[in-house]
């Protein structure tokens, strides 16, 4: 009995020391830097977000702006005025493909949205890429039958908002980890 405590005891012990040991490895993301160097989230706003390049009044011309929209609020927040030392030109392509089809009347009753984009971070000061990356959203959507038509429209602007979010979010994401880790 007095074993089995000890045993516990010395794990316990063991554990606290692993943890105090790599306390000090641990470094929030989005932190104050109190070196005075610019932390993450003045990195992140020294991005500059150019349009979007699709044909006006397109449907595409639409989720470029529903995209850097989402990427601005992401990056900046509320926050303007900071100086740009990146450019982020992104560049995309939209898809869309039935899932299942109603075998009554040959009507797709629920289809899939996508985006695939590539990015390319540019340095404002020497205007050499950085990085450059792919990412990719999937959203599938129902279709309420071919007499409710808003609701169909609806449902596919809905379809595209939520992947330009998510194209969003993944480019966010890997931005915060260039500029945090370097690669």
């Amino acid at each position: 009995m007095l074993s089995a405590r000890i045993r516990i005891a010395a794990r316990l012990l063991a554990v606290a020391a692993l943890a105090a040991l790599t306390a000090g490895c641990f470094q929030p993301m989005y932190a104050e830097r109190t070196d005075g160097t610019p932390g993450l989230r003045e990195k992140l706003m020294g991005v500059d977000l150019p349009p979007i390049d699709k044909a006006n009044a397109s449907r595409e011309a639409r989720v470029g702006v529903e995209v850097r929209n989402a990427l601005a609020f992401k990056l900046y927040g509320t926050a303007t005025g900071m100086p740009p030392t990146h450019r982020l030109v992104i560049r995309f392509n939209t898809s869309k493909s039935s899932l299942i089809v109603d075998p009554s009347t040959g009507l797709p009753s629920s289809e899939n949205y996508g985006i695939d984009a590539q990015y390319n971070l540019i340095e404002v000061v020497s205007g050499k890429s950085v990085m450059t990356g792919t990412t990719f959203s999937r959203v599938s959507y129902d279709m309420p039958g071919s007499y409710q038509r808003f609701a169909r429209n609806r449902a596919v602007r809905d379809a595209e908002d939520r992947a330009a979010n998510e194209i969003a979010e993944n480019i966010t994401t890997r931005l915060a980890a260039f500029f945090t880790a370097g690669t």
